[in-house]
């Protein structure tokens, strides 16, 4: 049996976002030529990357015979094909998968989420290593601490929480936030409830997050959690299957008990980046003693001058991008922002990487907020050719010319800018056709960004949130357009999708078309072991300088149209199988036992 202590550590659900990141040999991808008509299940050459001059730059693309994009979109669907392929099959595999990973045994009622995940027809039965991460602190506090935390969250009303109390299998009080909201997170969970021990649940109603542990306190908790509380669990060759009866410190659940104090700040409509970058390591370039000294690793995450993203997880790593304080608006002004600085069980639909809010998936996917009709949809070669995307200056408040540094601003800013832009061209076609030489020769050109406007159709229809000076500002410097509805982004083949005040609402709608999907996004959400960069979407850089030759080289290159029309179908398939709702309890009945 599992020690007592630890079987409390799961009766609860907290835990935060103690985020780590797996680097693949930053140095080395691979090259492969089969056909792009079909999903890469070829096993790839390694090509050896060059390491940078400059600490920090991009990789070196020396590889001048495949074109960056190509190789990226080879290797990862290789290596999502290989994921796909070693997925357990029984219930013992899981076991010893899940014990393999998190060197312990899977919680209580693990069999009964293993048939529940059977009986919806869940494709990925093992790739749950983002909740291992998230609930990784809180192994290192006393189960009465936390319990107490979520108690004292919920019972102060203006810190904007949904309080959800399961008592029996049932959910016995649910307070605050919108109605819809409330149906959804109760609608999620309905089907496994039976299931689930006694808890107080405490969601974020805000978009932003709003949970910062400071670094030396995030890694104590995480020694005294692995070295002490995990060990201790592991320990137990046959740990009992079932859950503790319900804590003292537990009411009946009919109520939510009043708290007359908070801990949690409310600075909305301020800069954020001092306190959000508490957890980054000291050394990290976010943690620099001066701003002078602090510069993006681009090293970790870009790839070629262009800076096309081959390690998502680390461009999205706040910590390693002191620049995101001056170029996303989460960290310039966010439209709400009530933060703790200690560990407290909050769960949010999305975060950045420095916060320790709990991931689930969103109530908006699951109660349908932004829907995909497959009828208005159009084939591919019905559609325009373009990279696509209208809305709002949502992403953070503007004051004093702060729009500025906020990142939609600088996406759509650079996308329609009037400088240069830079492109690959192949040095071995003249006058349109191959020379003798049939090898490609890619090389970076210079050209005036506004020869390929034709390519690109992103505008801003509503300027909001924002001072009225400001306001005004934004709508002479930018062209603003209609505004339009969801299903008119079928016309164009190519979808932008981007961060706004947190995660992007429209990214499950888009992925679910027949349309090839780029995005921008520093948030995090619960799919990040589900859904995959150059496999199911093109990812993008906040920079910018890869935007405008990943949508030509979809576009414009022979290889790439090809590619672009079977990644389209591949991602569509892909989402229409792990984005339904039925994916969405699983994963949330997961975690909850967790």
């Amino acid at each position: 049996m599992r020690a007592t202590r630890l079987v409390s550590l799961l009766v609860i659900i907290v835990g935060v976002g103690f985020v780590t990141y797996v680097l693949r040999d930053r140095y080395t991808l691979a090259q492969t030529r089969p056909s792009p008509l079909a999903p890469n299940n070829v096993a790839p050459t390694k090509l050896r990357i060059e390491a940078p001059a400059a600490k920090h730059a991009p990789l070196e693309y020396t590889n001048t015979r495949e074109h960056p994009v190509d190789l990226l979109v080879k290797e990862n669907e290789f290596k999502f094909n290989e994921l796909l392929g070693r997925q357990s099959k029984t219930l013992a595999e899981a076991v010893a998968e899940y014990r393999r990973r998190y060197g312990i045994p899977p919680p209580p009622r693990f069999d009964e989420w293993f048939k529940f995940a059977k009986r919806k027809k869940v494709q990925l039965i093992d790739e749950y290593d983002t909740i291992y991460h998230s609930l990784l602190p809180f192994w290192g506090l006393q189960p009465q601490t936390i319990r107490a935390r979520a108690k004292e969250a919920l019972g102060f009303d203006d810190n904007n929480l949904i309080g959800l109390l399961i008592r029996k299998g049932q959910v016995m009080h649910i307070h605050g936030g919108s109605e819809w909201q409330q149906q959804a997170t109760i609608g999620m969970m309905e089907s496994f409830l039976p299931f689930l021990p006694d808890m107080d649940l405490a969601f974020n109603i805000h978009d932003e997050p709003r949970v910062v542990v400071p670094h030396d306190e995030l890694s104590r908790l995480v020694s005294v959690g692995k070295d002490q509380n995990m060990a201790a669990a592991a320990a137990f060759a046959q740990p009992e299957n079932a859950f503790s009866a319900r804590p003292q410190d537990l009411n009946s659940g009919k109520r939510i008990d009043e708290v007359k104090i908070t801990r949690f700040n409310v600075f909305a409509h301020q800069p954020t980046w001092v306190p959000s970058r508490l957890s980054c390591p000291v050394e990290s370039p976010a943690r620099a003693l001066e701003e002078d000294l602090g510069h993006d690793n681009l090293t970790a995450y870009a790839l070629s001058e262009l800076g096309f993203v081959y390690n998502h997880t680390a461009f999205s790593d706040v910590c390693n991008s002191p620049s995101f304080a001056t170029s996303h608006g989460f960290f310039d002004r966010p439209n709400a922002f009530n933060v703790v600085h200690e560990l407290f069980p909050i769960f949010s639909q999305s975060k950045m990487s420095s916060f320790n809010d709990i991931l689930y998936p969103s109530p908006w996917y699951w109660y349908g907020k932004v829907a995909y009709d497959s009828k208005k949809d159009k084939e591919w070669e019905e559609k325009e050719n373009k990279l696509w995307w209208v809305g709002s200056t949502t992403g953070g408040f503007s004051r004093n010319g702060g729009w500025r540094r906020q990142h939609r601003q600088q996406v759509v800013k650079k996308l329609n800018g009037l400088d240069t832009a830079k492109i690959l061209v192949n040095g071995n076609l003249g006058n349109g056709q191959v020379t003798q030489d049939q090898t490609p020769a890619w090389k970076i050109k210079d050209v005036p960004r506004q020869d390929y406007k034709d390519l690109i159709d992103v505008h801003f229809s509503h300027v909001g949130q924002c001072d009225p000076g400001d306001c005004d500002a934004q709508k002479e410097f930018f062209k603003i357009v209609s505004p339009a509805d969801q299903q008119d982004a079928w016309n164009y083949k190519y979808l932008l999708d981007m961060d706004g005040n947190a995660f992007s609402g429209r990214f499950y709608a888009f992925l679910k078309s027949k349309s090839l999907v780029f995005k921008m996004n520093v948030f995090r959400e619960w799919h990040e072991e589900w859904i995959k960069p150059w496999v199911h979407y093109i990812p993008l850089s906040l920079k910018g300088d890869d935007a405008l030759e990943s949508v030509r080289y979809f576009s414009g290159e022979a290889e790439g149209r090809i590619q672009g029309v079977r990644m389209a179908q591949s991602g569509r398939d892909w989402a229409h199988k792990v984005l339904r709702n039925a994916d969405f309890e699983v994963w949330f009945f997961r975690l909850l036992l967790e």
